[in-house]
């Protein structure tokens, strides 16, 4: 492996994403195309085999996520990626995954919905990506990148997250940020070290019981045990929220973004800076683990909060909940792929601020 640092280059998100994959060790891939992910799928087709390594465009994204199983349940390091109604066809096996418990990164470039909807980019996946879109009583690791380098970044993360805690993690980004190019700077290779995997079905050596993966339980006292083991770990995994603060200490408006709309809100807050209105940004970086207590703690100092996103309002809820009650909680959002303006988040911050009659300076 090159001591030389990484040079910086131009790379579309979705292939940033796959080459970053590679770099911290994916062994097996399992895709099918969908717009606008499917370079994903284009990349580790050309890529993974030279490399070592599986690539394989299955006949449906239903067999892609069930070969994913199996390639995890092997302790391969195991992703597909997918956009909108792709992911809506895989959650019985990510149910199935998160009871079996078993560790794999699932890449969601969401598009507009619902239905088939469009193939600009949206936020309206986050409801099924936070709440566990599939049945039972269970969540995803949940990322959301805001740039191309934290495209690459992120998949270290989530790999390093799943197997942390033997779950699937998901990075949740969008059309935009897969289709745009940026500067970025990616992982070296081989530095996310493969993890012991006793449980894995390896083949049974004489001094061990046989391994078994399932997610049926029949009785159900044991049900409820699995599920009481897998409430433990979601409560282990609070302590890895994360979330970025803009300009946060002064703030008397506090705006709430994820993703593409974290970068609109920012640039429209400097403008409102610029205009005298003190506003401030938290950007969660995970949005399951959800930074419920940074967000409560930061509310008791403001007038009021405003959530923007690219849908017709999801994550306010969680952002409710976190406030409580003590603040107002407003709402901007556009729908369908269409892309909130910095300065429609901008009128949107100014509206706040005049019904609270935050002077100007």
């Amino acid at each position: 492996m090159s001591t030389e640092p990484e040079k910086p280059r131009m790379m579309k998100g979705n292939e940033a994403l796959a080459e970053a994959a590679i770099r911290a060790g994916l062994q097996a891939y399992f895709g099918y195309p969908i717009t606008p992910q499917s370079e994903i799928l284009e990349y580790f087709t050309v890529e993974m085999p030279k490399r070592g390594g599986v690539a394989l465009q299955a006949e449906s994204e239903l067999a892609a996520i069930n070969m994913v199983y199996g390639a995890a349940a092997a302790g391969a390091r195991a992703m597909t990626s997918s956009s909108s109604p792709g992911i809506s066809l895989m959650q019985e096996g990510l149910s199935y995954m998160a009871s079996a418990q078993l560790p794999c990164l699932v890449v969601n470039v969401s598009r507009g919905g619902p239905g088939l909807g469009t193939i600009q980019p949206a936020q309206s996946d986050y409801f099924q990506a936070t709440k566990g879109g599939g049945h039972g009583d269970y969540h995803l690791i949940v990322l959301a990148p805001s740039t191309v380098q934290e495209m690459a970044d992120f998949v270290f993360d989530a790999f390093r997250l799943a197997e942390r805690y033997r779950n699937p993690a998901m990075i949740l980004a969008d059309g935009a940020l897969g289709q745009m190019m940026e500067k970025v700077v990616l992982p070296p290779e081989g530095s996310l070290p493969r993890t012991e995997k006793p449980w894995a079905t390896t083949g049974k050596p004489p001094w061990r019981e046989r391994n078994y993966i399932t997610s049926l339980y029949i009785e159900p006292d044991e049900m409820e045990g699995i599920n009481l083991q897998l409430q433990k770990k979601y409560a282990e995994m609070q302590k890895e929220v994360r979330y970025q603060e803009v300009d946060t200490d002064d703030a008397e408006i506090l705006v709430v973004a994820f993703g593409l709309a974290a970068r609109i809100a920012q640039n429209a807050m400097e403008q409102a800076r610029e205009r005298g209105i003190k506003v401030g940004l938290l950007r969660p970086i995970t949005l399951y683990p959800f930074p419920h207590e940074a967000i409560g703690n930061l509310t008791r100092n403001v007038v009021s909060v405003l959530v923007v996103e690219m849908n017709a309002g999801q994550m306010v809820e969680d952002v409710r909940l976190a406030v409580n009650g003590r603040r107002p909680v407003h709402f901007k959002g556009r729908m369908g792929g269409v892309i909130p303006s910095p300065e429609e988040v901008l009128e949107a911050i100014e509206s706040v601020a005049e019904s609270y009659r935050i002077p100007q300076e």
